[in-house]
């Protein structure tokens, strides 16, 4: 790290930041010539599965963070990335830290959605010169996990949906993990109405594809972390502030329920993940129950 620095600042503290899933992350505080401090990120992919993909995802997001730099999309500043471990014990990527942090409260959800919806439709408004890779499923109906006491024949259903081709979709820039988890906020839970997005981070998964796919993915979020009625009022709010996600309403719950599918072989991690951010209540069985529930609701809609 210290490569990187400006010439008389050192690292003088470290602090791990928890509730992330593929990598370590720290904040590091730089103390600089002049005496004053100020922060950088480190992000570390490490145990045998995350490395073997990290060169692919830091190039990724390295390549993301440059572009977003001119934009108004609020996203860190590159500082340095070593995707194949070649001066870190593990695949790294530095960059700078921004103000704000991940609210995954219940309370002031209501001033959050409409919040995370408009920065969505401003991500998907990205017109890059080159365009990142396409995007990739991230399950199979032969890989989907069916939690235990969920709607046997609902989940069946829901199987059969993405065995079907893809719908067709006019692509465009995702995200690709856009979800609560990854956004951060300038508000202090007693003055959710004054609430401002200040950063959204980990854009490891870049991709290329239907707006569809990220507004599934933050509505699965949502359902998991606050019920499952509030999957379907963020893709109410994606629509009211412009985004236009397919035309057709099997198009758009395709790939809604390819995202609650997918989920369904994490949940142990992602409950874990958000433990460690602070909802202890959300066990592995929590998350289970409101999964089934939540891709139940999705298939009654479907009728």
């Amino acid at each position: 790290m210290s490569r990187h620095l400006e010439v008389g600042a050192r690292i003088v503290g470290t602090e791990a930041l928890h509730g992330g899933i593929t990598a370590e992350t720290r904040r590091l505080t730089i103390g600089t010539r002049d005496g004053g401090t100020r922060d950088l990120v480190l992000r570390t992919f490490v145990g045998p599965f995350y490395v073997k993909h990290a060169e692919d995802w830091l190039n990724r997001e390295a390549g993301a963070l440059t572009l977003l730099a001119g934009t108004d999309v609020p996203a860190p500043g590159l500082v340095a990335v070593d995707p194949t471990a070649a001066h870190c014990e593990y695949p790294s990527l530095l960059m700078t830290h921004l103000t704000g942090r991940t609210v995954l409260d219940d309370e002031g959800l209501e001033t959050r959605v409409p919040l995370l919806a408009r920065q969505l439709v401003a991500i998907h408004a990205l017109r890059p010169a080159e365009r990142p890779r396409e995007y990739v499923a991230w399950t199979t109906a032969d890989t989907v996990v069916v939690p235990k006491g969920a709607d046997a024949a609902a989940w069946a259903a829901a199987i059969d949906v993405i065995r079907k081709p893809a719908p067709p979709y006019e692509g465009r820039f995702l995200h690709r993990d856009f979800q609560p988890g990854n956004v951060l906020f300038d508000v202090l839970p007693s003055r959710s109405a004054g609430a401002r997005i200040t950063g959204v981070v980990d854009w490891a998964a870049t991709s290329w594809g239907p707006a569809d796919l990220d507004v599934a993915h933050c509505s699965t979020n949502l359902a998991l972390l606050h019920g499952p009625a509030w999957g379907q009022r963020f893709a109410e709010a994606y629509e009211e502030a412009g985004g236009v996600p397919a035309a057709a309403a099997s198009e758009r719950l395709y790939w809604r329920v390819r995202d609650g599918l997918a989920c369904s072989e994490e949940v142990q991690l992602v409950a874990q993940a958000w433990r460690e951010a602070g909802r202890a209540e959300l066990t592995t069985r929590a998350v289970e129950e409101r999964l089934g529930a939540y891709v139940t609701a999705l298939m009654d809609t479907l009728g």
